[in-house]
């Protein structure tokens, strides 16, 4: 059993994974304190951790300095109010206005196997795959239970965290702020690691000292957002990809998050994750519960990659859900940069069978399908086939790129209404918007309520209606614009400040339905780019569109970024046109397929109108995706240079579970004059065993490879990219 229950004098939860350990221990008043988080321990463990033997002691032995004793213990879930000034994890406000909030342990059960959360994403095992502790804890004030909930996932050295919030008395509460994760230890000089950008420059690695007081990333956008991620990782300074300690902290959820880290003047820190306060409260009534969402920690003690690997193993097996996640997935040609608005049936049949003669798989008709979209001022909420453009229909459409020998996939974007439209001049009330107020647009649209269960079941249908209609094998599900004007034409006064989540839970229930009635779907997660690239939305779809921006060298970062702790698989990445749409870059062709290929390989062009060398290397590309997607796929992925430090090259690699071969991918970005072979490190190989480069009379130990290096020779130019497959020589 991966947990236990140390019940001596020291009263000591231990939770073990293969490679870690992490203790909880409960102090003689009763409060749970955080001991120990690291390395695995396999002697007998012990509390001095927690410091309750010297000053300023627990209240029973020095009752008058309650408050310097509650601002300095390692809580395991830190509550306000009460006397701890840190950053507390739980807000909780009775009737009569205050807001303290006191826990005690009251008792705890261990169970194999892990429970759903109620109306929300989350991990999943089976008994021998997962252990999991459920600790409660009481606020005798308030009626307050609170149950938190720890599942150890011993082979991935994964622990999830989440909380329940139970109403046992008979007075309202009001829930103001809940996180689903604390951490508090003593500083072993860290360093945060966060993911940042905006649009089109997705979650770019930042890594920057930690100072006195609180640094987080966060979003109020309604959406986790272009801007940060809920994702923050706590390294030592002599932390690289393959030595030093790290602890990486992921949220499951889709929409306002906080994630951060402070530095107290004891030396210690807190880490906290969990849906943003700002704007958020929830209406607890007598009898009621809330569920808040779940949290993925990992540590490793061996460098950051080890800890991807255990984000990536961990979500292709406890997180994704979909039939196609172990699959090859077709590859798609998609017609948003070939045609935007500016298409017909005649159009995209055209590219479908100039698509088939090069070995693409399926045809994506992208927005400007329905109602009156001629351009993106109208018609959101209106799923109405145009048939000035789809000539025939969409089951025509549809069967008649089958027909070629393409699978057909469509856009939608359900969330939205545009104000030009007839669903908006029959329900206005149906936006999100202030009541007084006129709402602020963007993209010329506003967003649906999806706090009212009328616009879910309308949204549903809608989408469920067209896939009836025809056979479809692939959806992209877009959302386009941020949340702003939180107003509900449905919710009363007290419940306004509920908007927020209500909104995320009513996407999810949407989504739920369509995997249900549609369970052989492939769906796409997307939100303009990748403003809703989250582990929330991986529970739903295997693969998410990691950004708008597909220009191959902008594309380095934003895919590092987001490798860091997801699978290659989930990331959407295309090949586009040159130049670019996005920066004007003119990038090889050759490149721009290489980059693709460390993701959910596509075509993101027109390719009737290409330039007839680039369409001549498209069935070279379908190749190399159908010779390495299994190993791409499944693989795990060693970091071995960032253009993003060394300003000059990327470099890449996957090796297969049993270690028998290996992808390496390089990336000349700039190249310098007289330029000598660049040697590489590469990770992850057998020690004795030999190694052939394919192609090749090359022969390699694996131990030249990864002590001596690989010597990457005769690339000459700017943006200009190799492949190099080893295959272990029996």
């Amino acid at each position: 059993m991966a947990i236990r229950f140390i019940e001596n004098d020291k009263r000591i939860f231990r939770l073990d994974t293969d490679d870690s350990t992490y203790l909880i221990g409960i102090c003689r008043e009763g409060y749970l304190g955080h001991i120990y988080y690291g390395d695995r321990l396999y002697g007998e463990v012990d509390d001095y951790l927690l410091r309750t033997e010297e000053a300023p002691y627990t209240p029973s032995i020095n009752k008058r300095d309650k408050i310097a004793f509650l601002d300095s213990f390692p809580m395991e879930f830190s509550t306000g109010g009460i006397g701890d000034f840190r950053e507390s994890c739980l807000k909780v406000r009775n009737e009569g206005g205050n807001s303290g909030c006191e826990l005690f342990f009251h008792s705890y059960n261990i169970y194999k196997g892990k429970k759903k959360l109620e109306g929300l994403p989350a991990s999943f095992g089976n008994e021998n795959e997962v252990d999991t502790l459920e600790i409660v804890c009481e606020d005798s004030v308030l009626k307050l239970r609170v149950i938190l909930s720890y599942s150890v996932f011993e082979k991935e050295n994964v622990i999830t965290r989440s909380v329940r919030l139970e109403n046992k008395g008979n007075e309202k509460l009001k829930i103001e702020k809940v996180y689903s994760a604390c951490l508090d230890m003593d500083n072993q000089d860290f360093e945060m690691i966060s993911l940042c950008g905006s649009w089109e420059r997705e979650r770019h690695i930042q890594r920057v000292p930690l100072h006195y007081g609180k640094q987080l990333v966060s979003s109020i956008r309604g959406e986790s957002s272009h801007q940060e991620h809920p994702f923050l990782a706590l390294a030592t300074k002599e932390t690289t990809q393959t030595q030093g300690r790290i602890y990486g902290m992921h949220f499951v959820y889709s929409g306002n998050f906080i994630a951060q880290a402070e530095l107290t003047p004891y030396d210690s820190i807190r880490a906290v994750i969990g849906i943003n306060s700002e704007e958020f409260s929830w209406n607890l009534h007598p009898g009621e519960s809330f569920q808040a969402p779940e949290a993925v920690m990992v540590y490793s003690g061996d460098g950051i990659g080890k800890m991807t690997r255990s984000y990536h193993t961990f979500y292709r097996k406890h997180l994704i859900r979909s039939p196609y996640k172990n699959k090859m997935r077709p590859i798609l040609i998609n017609n948003w940069e070939a045609t935007f608005f500016d298409f017909d049936s005649e159009k995209l049949l055209s590219i479908a069978k100039e698509a088939k003669k090069y070995g693409i798989e399926m045809l994506v008709m992208d927005d400007g399908w329905f109602g009156k979209r001629n351009n993106d001022n109208c018609s959101l909420g209106d799923w109405i086939v145009n048939t000035d453009k789809i000539t025939g229909g969409l089951k025509k459409l549809a069967d008649d790129v089958n027909k070629i020998g393409l699978k057909f996939g469509i856009w939608f974007e359900p969330e939205m209404i545009s104000p030009d439209s007839d669903l908006y001049r029959k329900h206005p009330d149906w936006a999100i918007a202030i009541k007084g107020r006129e709402a602020a647009l963007s993209r010329q649209q506003y967003v649906l309520d999806l706090s009212r269960s009328e616009i879910r079941d309308y949204i549903y249908e809608a989408v469920a209606s067209i896939l009836r209609s025809a056979n479809i094998f692939y959806v992209k599900w877009d959302m386009n614009r941020q949340l702003s004007d939180l107003g509900s034409s449905y919710l009363d006064a007290e419940s306004q400040q509920e908007l927020f989540h209500r909104y995320v839970l009513g996407v999810y229930e949407l989504q739920e339905r369509l995997l249900t009635e549609f369970p052989y779907l492939l769906l796409e997660n997307c939100s303009g780019g990748g403003a809703r690239f989250d582990p929330g939305m991986l529970y739903y779809s295997p693969q998410i569109w990691c950004s708008d921006d597909s220009d191959a060298i902008e594309r380095l970062a934003i895919q590092e970024g987001t490798a860091l702790i997801y699978p290659l698989s989930v990331i959407g990445a295309h090949v586009s046109d040159c130049p670019s749409h996005s920066v004007g870059r003119i990038t090889p062709f050759e490149t721009r397929g290489h980059v693709a290929l460390a993701g959910s390989f596509g075509y993101e062009l027109d390719i009737t109108k290409i330039p007839k060398e680039d369409r001549e290397q498209i069935p070279n590309q379908v190749e190399l995706y159908h010779k390495y997607n299994d190993l791409i796929r499944e693989g795990d992925y060693y970091r071995i240079a960032s253009y993003r430090e060394n300003h000059l090259y990327d470099c890449w690699s996957v090796v297969s579970e049993e270690k028998e071969e290996v992808l390496v991918t390089y990336v000349q970005v700039l190249a310098r004059p007289n330029q000598r072979s660049r040697r590489i490190l590469l990770q992850g190989l057998k020690t004795e065993s030999y190694y052939w480069l394919e192609g090749t009379d090359e022969i390699y130990t694996g131990e030249m490879l990864m002590n001596a290096g690989f010597l990457i020779k005769g690339l000459l130019g700017d943006f200009r990219s190799r492949l190099y497959h080893f295959l272990e020589k029996k």
